[in-house]
């Protein structure tokens, strides 16, 4: 069953906290294990992300688009390391997660939730219902976290989701996370090259 907007908003309220809460230490990408071979599935919707889901408990099952329009990309920047991100979207008690996760070192992607179900994301149930949530390694006040690879590979990702749904490669549709209505977040914040990644999405 789809939770209610008043649910929904209960439940994704500590998203600030749980990110920004996180524990902080840097692994070296180099002892990072690699995916197994079963971590990417053949309906992984994004040709070059591993599959590295959330539980269950942190998103929606549903069918989009046919049980829901799908008519935006939201961007977010983790506030956390990459493996503390997917460690809580893998935890049934967060309450959270999103679709994608890029990693700050080389653009690498994870997929998390299936781009038919509904990630809890954007602290708004509308918002969720008809978007695409993908969250970037990094700090928004740290912009290194920003590399050329994240910003291509991230381009690239929304550029295919973009085809595959046919949203419209701009503003209106392709959103920072503090532009989602009702939102006290403020990611991916002041430093994101907004129309480097604009350039770098239409040309994907």
């Amino acid at each position: 069953m789809e939770r209610t907007s008043s649910q929904e908003a209960g439940h994704l309220t500590g998203r600030r906290r749980l990110l920004k809460g996180a524990a902080l230490a840097v692994i070296p990408y180099a002892l990072l294990p690699s995916a197994p071979a079963r971590a990417r599935p053949r309906t992984v919707e994004h040709h070059w992300a591993d599959w590295l889901p959330a539980d269950p408990s942190n998103y929606t099952a549903s069918r989009r688009p046919a049980s829901h329009p799908l008519d935006r990309v939201v961007i977010h920047v983790t506030q956390a390391t990459y493996t503390t991100t997917l460690g809580i979207f893998r935890n049934p008690r967060k309450e959270v997660s999103a679709h994608y996760v890029v990693r700050s070192a080389d653009g690498h992607v994870a997929q998390c939730v299936h781009e038919h179900d509904i990630a809890w994301h954007a602290g708004n149930w509308d918002y969720n219902t008809r978007s695409i949530g993908i969250e970037h390694e990094g700090w928004v006040e740290r912009p290194g976290y920003f590399t050329d690879a994240l910003y291509e590979e991230s381009a690239r990702l929304t550029a295919g989701i973009c085809t595959r749904y046919g949203i419209p490669r701009d503003r209106e549709h392709i959103i920072g996370h503090y532009e989602v209505p009702g939102t006290d977040h403020t990611d991916p914040g002041p430093k994101w090259d907004w129309n480097r990644y604009m350039r770098l999405v239409s040309r994907a």
